[in-house]
């Protein structure tokens, strides 16, 4: 199945995204994360780039097999071009149509001060990625987005042209970097919708459940904290328990507001965490799609 077919009928996707082993950890360590997962049903889960960041690394396409075959569950794998030649896009695309995975999140990548190889001069950006891959079969592509801008743009603006140029290149489905200000969001969705984006964008969400994974991930992405989330960390930064249960808390918020408001899809970033993945989806499955569920 590809994922356009999932996103009809004005119904509000909730999709997880999980990461592989490391490098030197066997694959089937992730069958802890997958079977905590599969009982909450989501409409896909995409895995990140493989650890080994090149085309002969196949634990990404494994894993994404070992979701649809084992669980039965769709899966997209993430490709990033940065330091991928045409020639390894070309034997990433054969893996992945020997495993039956349709469904590929396009992305150039982040330079790599420790790479073992220089970045690849074959496609500069993810929009070119995509019109390659609109040629090597018919696969689902979809695009990142920045809610509140790459952190290489020179504004939101044109970082929003930029993304209209991954839409015309094929991206039929957008995926969002996390943020914590959900009017943040639907500023930025109302610039991606004026500049003739239609496609559906899918808010990211990712639970801060510790102090260190909060600054790791504002380093990261750039996110901005609202007044209301850095108050929360502030009061419990020092008590690890209560910082994960705010953060779960502060989560289901976002999201309910989210799905309230009409968003197109919750992609979750559960970081491997079924726990966390659960506590949110149990609490947002009474409002998700309700008219789909024949409840009030």
């Amino acid at each position: 199945m590809k994922l356009s077919e999932i996103m009809q009928n004005g119904r509000t996707a909730f999709t997880f995204e999980i990461f592989p082993p490391k490098k030197d950890m066997p694959i089937d360590t992730i069958y802890n994360t997958l079977d905590g997962l599969k009982g909450l049903k989501p409409d896909f889960i995409s895995v990140t780039y493989g650890a080994g960041g090149s085309a002969a690394d196949t634990k990404t396409a494994d894993i994404a097999q070992i979701i649809q075959e084992k669980y039965g569950i769709e899966a997209a794998v993430h490709l990033t071009c940065l330091y991928n030649s045409r020639e390894d896009i070309d034997l990433i695309c054969e893996q992945l149509k020997e495993r039956n995975i349709n469904n590929i999140l396009a992305l150039r990548g982040d330079f790599n001060p420790k790479a073992s190889c220089e970045p690849k001069k074959d496609f500069l950006h993810a929009s070119d990625l995509i019109a390659y891959l609109k040629t090597k079969g018919d696969f689902h592509i979809m695009g990142a987005c920045y809610p509140e801008g790459h952190q290489e743009a020179v504004s939101l603006e044109a970082d929003i042209d930029n993304l209209k140029r991954k839409v015309d290149a094929g991206a039929t489905h957008l995926l969002s970097q996390l943020f914590f200000d959900n009017d943040a969001y639907f500023r930025f969705l109302e610039k991606a919708r004026a500049a003739g984006i239609t496609v559906p964008i899918e808010a990211g969400i990712m639970p801060c459940t510790s102090k260190a994974s909060i600054e790791r991930m504002v380093t990261m992405c750039g996110a901005s904290l609202p007044a209301k989330f850095t108050r929360m960390m502030a009061r419990y930064e020092s008590y690890p328990e209560a910082i994960k249960e705010a953060g779960i808390a502060y989560a289901i918020d976002q999201v309910i507001d989210l799905i309230s408001r009409g968003v197109d899809g919750i992609h979750l970033y559960t970081m491997n965490s079924p726990y966390v993945a659960k506590r949110i989806s149990d609490a947002v499955a009474p409002i998700l799609n309700p008219h789909l569920k024949g409840t009030d």
